[in-house]
């Protein structure tokens, strides 16, 4: 037995478990043909544009009438490429943690308007640009974690928000029974985001 907020009681785990397998059920087959896409492009590419941001901006149902959209537009798309290039290197460097690569990849990004504050929009970047190692933070999937006990600072610091995030999931995934112990990150942050819709 171990006392670690990461290895949650047996029930907490079938309810995870189960939140997984809900979300499945409930969310169309194709809902993520678009994050598939822009994965797709930037496993090729080494980057992320300013068509493929806007198309996770509408993926995650984020609003697109804010100052921050007409400043990215603004910039010049090689401009923007260039900063998602160097998130995707962090993002995808194995020399790290999965942690200390999403903090890495999560400050590459900050300089970018619409990213210097919250995580959701960000997350879907950097799980597009790695999809193995990153997941897509969301305040439902924080929410989730708080259901299982396990409390994620929104506190400034060294590592974000980000980092911290992803430090719990690989955690959680090393506390895991088979087969959640199988899961990906994203497999992991699906449940997270469903577990409250359960019952």
């Amino acid at each position: 037995m171990t006392d670690s907020p990461f290895a949650p009681a047996p029930e907490q785990w079938q309810r995870l478990s189960s939140a997984r397998q809900a979300y499945t059920d409930a969310v169309s087959p194709y809902y993520d043909e678009t994050l598939q896409d822009v994965t797709h492009r930037a496993c090729v590419s080494g980057d992320i544009g300013k068509a493929d941001i806007g198309a996770l901006l509408m993926w995650k149902r984020l609003r697109a009438d804010t100052s921050w959209a007409a400043e990215l537009m603004a910039l010049a798309d090689a401009d923007v490429r260039r900063v998602t290039a160097a998130a995707t290197i962090a993002a995808r460097d194995t020399t790290l943690s999965r942690s200390s690569a999403a903090q890495a990849g999560r400050a590459a990004l900050a300089s970018l308007p619409g990213f210097r504050t919250g995580d959701a929009l960000a997350s879907a970047v950097l799980t597009a640009a790695a999809p193995d190692r990153m997941a897509v933070y969301d305040r439902r999937a924080h929410s989730g974690l708080r259901t299982l006990g396990i409390t994620l600072s929104h506190a400034p610091g060294r590592y974000s928000r980000y980092s911290r995030y992803i430090g719990a999931i690989d955690q959680l995934l090393a506390y895991a029974p088979a087969p959640i112990r199988n899961w990906t990150a994203r497999d992991m942050d699906t449940a997270l985001y469903w577990l409250n819709t359960t019952t």
